[in-house]
């Protein structure tokens, strides 16, 4: 199994900063992917950033300013949000898949409000 624990969501102002943290831990050797998702109130959960094959790919409405970073002796990946708009308030979640078996696992969410 592979556990998932997020940190580091808050409350922020427009043009904040905020890093949210990932900790893996378990079985992190079949870890083929890494992602951060979002869900705002009513919307689906979109894909904002991920790790794929030593390639990292960001959505359109946060390429600039988001930015994913991985540490690897703490086995944590981060995403580091400037610039932050009342439209980035969502719920953040930490996802990471596996392959041989394949399965997928998500964190807890940690809330990010951006608000004046």
């Amino acid at each position: 199994q592979v556990q998932l624990v997020e940190s580091g969501g808050g409350l922020v102002q427009p043009g904040g900063s905020l890093t949210l943290s990932c900790v893996v831990s378990g079985s992190t050797s079949g870890i083929n992917f890494m992602g951060w998702y979002r869900q705002a109130p009513g919307m689906q959960r979109e894909l904002v950033g991920s790790l794929k094959s030593g390639m990292i790919t960001y959505a359109d409405s946060v390429k600039g300013r988001f930015t994913l970073f991985r540490d690897n002796g703490k086995n944590t990946i981060y995403l580091q949000m400037n610039s932050l708009q009342p439209e980035d308030t969502a719920v953040y979640y930490c996802n990471a898949k596996t392959w041989r078996p394949a399965y997928e696992y998500w964190g807890q969410g940690t809330q990010v409000t951006v608000s004046s």
